[in-house]
């Protein structure tokens, strides 16, 4: 089994994408902690891997308070063990429109779920992968990060802060054994599309997402739990800091196609004509 001995978080873990991903790294081996805000539904996702014959443990946390993820690693290192592979999957999405008219506490918590959250589950992780020197750790893009995402622009820009983040901290962390990569899902039918297709807001909105699905892209959460087990195994360690796709056959890159994407800086946060200035230089992996 590609993650046997070893201890993964995963956050949004109690439906939809996460719960894919908990699900698929503990068929894997893995000893899995399952992080979401509603208890029920995390408990159940945790049962149905116990059932299967996985090890899960269910935390009800949220992500945003950063005390209460610092606690909750430590008990999960308690019940578990020292933690080696991170997913930060936990996410929002509930504020539709034109800034000028959408609720800013809704805005808000978007920015703050999506980017402070993984802030904070990465700063209660890492400190424990640097000491052990090893770990790898997810960071959740998806759309927005790289292109306009004019009414959904809460969850755009905490997305696109994400792929920066995950460069920032994967450069920090060059040379210490803890790798971090982006990944982008691609467009899943989940409990937060749906809220999208049902409500007022997101129909007259969001009418793009729902012509998307029409149109036959809809892309199951199997494909980024496989990927998050390939990374976790150590498959696209030379990819650290760089994003990868679930939904663009990111699964069956080859040594040529990521050498290139390493060679070209693709997959990452750039202004176009403006080359790269680093005050270091990222090494191979």
């Amino acid at each position: 089994m590609k993650l046997a001995n070893k201890v993964a978080v995963v956050t949004g873990a109690g439906r939809g994408i996460g719960r894919a991903i908990a699900e698929l790294q503990a068929q894997e081996g893995a000893s899995v902690a399952l992080i979401a805000r509603t208890a029920a539904e995390v408990e159940a996702a945790a049962d149905v891997i116990r059932a299967a014959g996985g090890t899960a443990h269910a935390y009800s946390v949220d992500v945003v308070d950063g005390a209460a993820v610092a606690a909750a690693f430590g008990v999960i290192e308690s019940d578990l063990g020292p933690v080696s592979l991170l997913t930060n999957n936990a996410g929002a999405f509930s504020a539709y429109g034109p800034i000028w008219t959408v609720d800013p506490d809704a805005w808000r918590r978007d920015v703050e779920t999506n980017l402070f959250g993984t802030f904070n589950c990465c700063r209660a992780a890492l400190p424990g992968m640097i000491a052990r020197g090893r770990g790898r750790v997810i960071v959740m893009t998806g759309g927005g990060a790289a292109t306009s995402f004019p009414m959904g622009s809460g969850y755009a820009t905490s997305k696109a802060g994400l792929l920066r983040f995950a460069e920032c901290v994967a450069d920090t962390l060059i040379g210490t054994g803890v790798l971090v990569f982006a990944m982008d899902p691609g467009l899943v039918r989940t409990a937060m599309t749906e809220r999208q297709l049902e409500s007022e807001a997101g129909r007259k909105y969001l009418s793009d997402i729902a012509a998307l699905f029409e149109r036959g892209i809809d892309v199951p959460p199997t494909l980024a739990a496989r990927l998050s087990v390939e990374i976790g195994a150590g498959r696209f360690d030379r990819l650290a800091g760089h994003m990868l796709m679930a939904a663009r056959g990111d699964l069956d890159l080859d040594e040529a196609a990521v050498q290139s994407i390493v060679a070209a800086d693709l997959r990452t946060l750039r202004v176009n004509g403006l080359p790269p200035e680093r005050p270091y230089a990222r090494p191979s992996v």
